[in-house]
């Protein structure tokens, strides 16, 4: 007895499918009709698992690309797409690279995360659709709900999505960063973290505060590339100005050849004269250049200074009318 394994009648799917088909193919090649016929059924998750692997592969490379070029970005080596619209270290402060090394590391990490996350939801999209197109499912109707969908949840998630878009750019141009000391209008404080949707900033009361991205309109940075003390020194109008002038011009010299506070500082301290003028004191101003969050430690050793050389030089730095002297806020000290 001999089986013969070549059908006379060419299956029903040669007819039914495009030329090309798998099932046309296997027939033309082997002739047979149950070979053919059940060519779909062995083909089908052939394929399915060619077009996961395929988007894993293509996951993985552009992952890999973006790593490789935040990674680049974080060492100073920035691509266009990646590098700040301006570097806000001024030369003054010298090689920008130490100034700014981890804060470029800070934000390059960030971006790549969520540059990963945003290629990982096309690339899964897309096998999604892809895989669903196997099964002969209609994806217009799917794609139109998708669409109303998320016209719907984009009206109401109009904060949320402003939230994330205003933190992109926040990371982008580099505004800020974690230990910046910002304002940032109804928030001042030191930044603790940098997320996507909220800023979280600890004032100076120990209070945490949660700042929503899309609701910043205004930053304002005591950290980036240099900061500037200004003190006003009252004296009383009957003192000598000159005088004045030469104690505070001497103790600035003073606090310029300590190592201590002139390795912060970016440029001499400099005596401006008079500020403002009242009927109860003169104002001189003093002014001097530092690293940014060194203003406020080498302020307050100013003033201090300031205050015990004109104490001792008997140059009054308040009222010198008693009666005034008793009133109600009467006493002044240096601001």
């Amino acid at each position: 007895m001999s089986i013969t394994l070549i059908s006379a009648d060419p299956p029903a799917c040669t007819t039914s499918t495009e030329s090309g088909s798998a099932c046309d193919l296997i027939w033309k090649w082997t002739g047979n009709q149950w070979m053919a016929e059940s060519s779909e059924f062995l083909v089908k998750p052939l394929r399915i698992i060619l077009i996961v692997v395929l988007c894993l592969v293509a996951r993985n490379l552009l992952n890999r690309a973006i790593t490789r070029m935040t990674r680049a970005t974080g060492e100073g080596k920035s691509p266009g797409i990646l590098r700040p619209f301006k570097e806000k270290v001024p030369g003054a402060l010298g090689d920008p690279a130490s100034v700014v090394g981890e804060r470029r590391r800070q934000r390059s990490r960030a971006l790549g995360s969520v540059l990963r996350s945003m290629v990982t939801g096309v690339v899964f999209t897309i096998m999604f659709m892809l895989i669903l197109a196997e099964f002969n499912i209609n994806l217009g109707p799917l794609l139109a709900s998708a669409g109303i969908a998320g016209l719907a949840i984009g009206f109401g998630a109009q904060a949320l999505v402003k939230d994330i878009i205003s933190g992109m750019f926040m990371l982008l141009e580099d505004q800020y960063g974690v230990g910046d000391v910002v304002d940032l209008g109804e928030a001042s404080g030191t930044v603790e973290s940098v997320g996507l949707r909220v800023t979280t900033i600890r004032d100076a009361k120990g209070s945490l505060w949660y700042v929503r991205n899309g609701e910043i309109v205004r930053v304002g940075n005591m950290s980036q590339g240099w900061a500037m003390v200004v003190i006003d020194v009252p004296i009383a109008p009957t003192e000598s100005v000159e005088d004045a002038g030469a104690v505070i011009t001497a103790t600035l010299g003073e606090i310029t050849d300590e190592e201590r506070w002139s390795r912060v500082m970016l440029a001499e301290p400099e005596l401006l004269g008079v500020e403002s003028m009242t009927a109860i004191a003169t104002n001189l101003r003093v002014s001097v250049k530092t690293d940014p969050d060194s203003q406020w430690a080498l302020g307050r050793e100013i003033r201090g200074r300031i205050s015990e050389a004109l104490r001792v030089a008997g140059i009054n730095t308040g009222l010198t009318d008693p009666g005034l002297q008793n009133r109600p806020g009467g006493n002044t000290t240096v601001k």
